[in-house]
């Protein structure tokens, strides 16, 4: 087990939070800790939350789509690249279907739109903590669409990477919307257990997040 996995089964979630509105971004991270996750950087500026990122080593990043400096979307590639692995939970007051696809295409694990009320917000946090795609209702199926779209022309490659039979089967539940936790009870396998499947079925696909892998798995017809 790595660093960063300790660290997840012992502490809190580590949380950053990127938005421009000061009254916004304090409202979010009191909300936040309030309920137990340890906040560990606030900023307004997209350049400043790459530039902290890799030293204030969030698992999440709360971030907004709209910012002064810099679009979301490369604020999201750079936070990939300053700290590989982090989750980005982007949080805008749009729903533009273009967006939100972008967003996505550019490494986002989630997206929810500012309306959300704050119980649904922790939720999709918690969620996006724990590896799922997590989206306002009815984008899912936006970005689900895409990708079977995308399916029709899929990228040349290679050989393909082997599968054990049980990360197949997990990759299977993942293209179908199953969370770990259902996945772990239809399985009887622990929530720990299908976590690694998922981690070890990223590295060999040379993925970076579960959207990713759900449009490389619909790609296969592997959601069926």
């Amino acid at each position: 087990m790595t660093a960063d996995e300790r660290e997840q089964e012992t502490a809190p979630i580590r949380v950053m939070v990127v938005d421009d509105h000061p009254m916004w971004r304090e409202g979010v991270a009191r909300d936040l800790a309030e309920a137990g996750y340890d906040v560990v950087a606030t900023t307004g500026e997209g350049r400043q939350a790459v530039r902290i990122c890799a030293a204030a080593r969030p698992q999440v990043v709360v971030l907004d789509l709209q910012l002064p400096d810099v679009s979301g979307v490369e604020v999201i590639r750079g936070l990939h690249a300053a700290r590989p692995g982090v989750r980005v939970l982007m949080l805008s007051a749009s729903g533009e279907q273009q967006s939100v696809l972008d967003a996505v295409k550019a490494g986002a694990t989630g997206y929810l739109v500012k309306s959300a009320s704050p119980a649904e917000f922790l939720d999709a946090v918690a969620r996006t903590a724990a590896g799922d795609a997590v989206f306002t209702p009815g984008l899912a199926g936006l970005v689900l669409g895409e990708y079977r779209r995308l399916a029709a022309t899929p990228e040349p490659g290679g050989d393909e990477p082997r599968l054990t039979d049980r990360e197949t089967e997990v990759l299977r539940l993942v293209a179908k919307g199953l969370s770990y936790k259902q996945i772990a009870a239809r399985l009887g396998l622990s929530h720990r257990t299908v976590q690694n499947h998922v981690q070890n079925t990223l590295g060999k696909l040379h993925l970076h997040n579960r959207v990713e892998l759900t449009r490389y798995a619909i790609e296969r017809g592997l959601d069926g």
